[in-house]
């Protein structure tokens, strides 16, 4: 990719922000206004909230190279999702790295994303320096439709609030984690118990054999 497409495309981004925008007051999305704290103070969350047992919503993000990738692309996989505000902070940043270690420690049957606002060249960043390599991150940057269908867009930032979804074979919520205040971690083991709850390949490793 040559400079001037780079070119080209961060002004294709400013120019979704911008519409994005506008169609947010037009659309008139669902505000949350007491479950979420930056400090002492609440925030107010943009979008459609989700709960455990629902239909997880398809939504569309880019990669690194701004390739579309759909939720959909993961349907036979148990999927966390990891979102942070920006990968550049110190948190998201650990709980990045840290779901990036524990892949390891998982059935092959689970994929982790981790999706957050920043753009995909910073995110490409991150990853080569970091060494993130086990888990996918994506970017919401383009078109906020994750951030809006799952109730976490930051009104007045256009960030995503730090939280865990996992999503069952059956394209069903079995796990949410609104983190109560955007400067804390989530809680990881929780999130790691329900994955290899979930697993079939988790509880076959777990049965005995027969002789």
């Amino acid at each position: 990719m040559n400079l001037s497409q780079i070119v080209c495309i961060a002004l294709l981004i400013i120019y979704n922000s911008a519409t994005f925008a506008s169609s947010l007051l037009n659309e008139e999305l669902p505000q949350s206004n007491n479950l979420v704290k930056a400090g002492d103070k609440y925030i107010t969350l943009l979008g459609y909230q989700v709960n455990v047992g629902d239909e997880a919503p398809m939504f569309k993000v880019v990669n690194e190279s701004f390739v579309p990738v759909n939720l959909s692309d993961y349907s036979d996989k148990i999927v966390l999702i990891s979102a942070v505000p920006s990968l550049d902070t110190g948190v998201c940043s650990i709980q990045t790295k840290r779901f990036n270690e524990e892949v390891a420690n998982l059935p092959k049957d689970i994929q982790i994303l981790t999706i957050s606002n920043d753009l995909p060249f910073a995110q490409k960043r991150f990853c080569k320096a970091e060494n993130i390599d086990k888990i996918t991150v994506l970017s919401d940057s383009v078109w906020r439709d994750f951030a809006t269908k799952y109730g976490i867009l930051i009104k007045d930032m256009g960030l995503l609030t730090r939280s865990i979804f996992i999503i069952d074979t059956s394209g069903k919520i079995a796990y949410k984690e609104l983190v109560p205040n955007i400067s804390d971690h989530p809680n990881y083991e929780m999130a790691l118990a329900t994955l290899k709850a979930l697993s079939p390949d988790q509880k076959m490793a777990g049965e005995p054999k027969n002789h």
